[in-house]
């Protein structure tokens, strides 16, 4: 029988979190009495701004000539705090791009040219998004509703939205075009669905359109047919290189060069949504949810795996999830996330990618759903 850890977790004054520490023992954590009280969730459109401030980009760039832009923000001028600062309940790293960003753009670019990812025609979610850089990725692959999500509404309107414009516009101009117009396939393709959302994970779910079944509160006849497959199903997972049943991988590539950080890079049976379809019995949520140094706080990773739960397209959604194997001061990590994943028995862990930079220990982890067992 599992254990009850992740109800365990659900939301309340205090609670405890087992984690792994860098011993791999078990240790308790306890979280403090809740904070500050969480802002009101709510949508943020475009048409609210008002006049556009300038908008200076940088320009990021990736291997394999993939170019992203990045707005120039300033902290102070936006909500008055120094874009460095975290502060609780208040402001939590959305107008910096995080290290975890550009490994996931860079993993997630990997992973179709590989051939165990497509954005084509997908639902996708970016929480934490602050610049929404691989939510972006994901619009000019096809993705066809892409839906950013951010702790601070003030993030999303004056970084992400800007930046999803300027990227949009950037992507289109660079477009083939045949006759002197777009090629109907690639044009459609950079026209997604977008919407932006701001609020705690612990209640931003109210407010997003595309919402998953509840596993949180299905019953366990309800678990236990979602989760019976037929042998079609077993008999495709032998044939079908995209499966998510299969959890076999390889290592393919490792590189090293001068100053360069160290990447190693895993693939995965588990390639993401190609199977799904639209009749499917269970067909609401997001196929993809993106996320980069979201799990940085241990006090955090419950509400956030809650709301994962509470989204996620069954059983063909996958989340990818970058960030530092161990974050100092908080407790969190990517490791801790994973603990309380596999703890709660829903999902199916991969390593994807580690990156290595000096100190800095970095992986990129897929999440996807696996046979519910009592």
């Amino acid at each position: 029988m599992r254990t009850p850890s992740f109800l365990a977790c659900l939301p309340g004054t205090h609670r405890v979190l087992k984690i792994l520490d860098d011993n791999n023992a078990t240790v308790n954590v306890s979280e403090q009495p809740a904070g500050p009280p969480m802002p009101t969730p709510q949508e943020v459109f475009e048409l609210e701004i008002g006049e556009a401030k300038p908008f200076t980009p940088d320009l990021v760039n990736f291997e394999g000539g993939l170019t992203l832009l990045k707005g120039q923000v300033n902290g102070t001028e936006v909500l008055g705090i120094p874009t460095s600062d975290l502060v609780p309940g208040k402001y939590e790293g959305g107008l910096k791009v995080w290290e975890g960003a550009i490994d996931l753009v860079d993993t997630l670019r990997r992973e179709i040219q590989d051939g165990q990812l497509s954005f084509r025609g997908k639902r996708v979610l970016e929480l934490g998004c602050g610049h929404g850089l691989p939510g972006i990725f994901a619009c000019t692959k096809g993705a066809s509703v892409a839906h950013f999500q951010d702790f601070n509404p003030e993030v999303l309107r004056n970084v992400t939205i800007p930046n999803v414009n300027a990227n949009l516009e950037y992507a289109r101009a660079r477009l083939p075009r045949q006759n002197g117009s777009l090629t109907p396939t690639r044009s459609s393709s950079l026209a997604p669905e977008l919407h932006f959302y701001a609020g705690d994970w612990s209640n931003v779910h109210t407010v997003l359109s595309v919402l998953g079944v509840d596993l949180l509160e299905a019953t366990e006849n309800e678990k236990n047919d979602y989760f019976s497959f037929s042998d079609s199903d077993y008999s495709l997972s032998s044939t079908y290189q995209g499966s998510p049943f299969s959890s076999q991988s390889d290592l393919v590539g490792q590189e090293s060069n001068g100053d360069k950080p160290h990447r190693s890079r895993r693939r995965s049976g588990s390639r993401a949504c190609h199977r799904s379809t639209d009749t499917d019995a269970w067909e609401g949520g997001y196929d993809i949810i993106l996320m980069s140094d979201t799990v940085y706080s241990v006090a955090s990773l419950p509400k956030l795996y809650s709301l994962i739960k509470k989204c996620l397209r069954p059983y063909y959604g996958v989340v990818y999830v970058a960030g530092k194997k161990n974050y100092l001061g908080k407790g969190g990590g990517t490791r801790q996330f994973k603990q309380l994943v596999e703890e709660d028995g829903f999902l199916g862990a991969h390593l994807v990618a580690e990156f290595a930079e000096g100190s800095s220990m970095r992986e990129v982890w897929k999440f996807f759903f696996r046979r519910y067992s009592m």
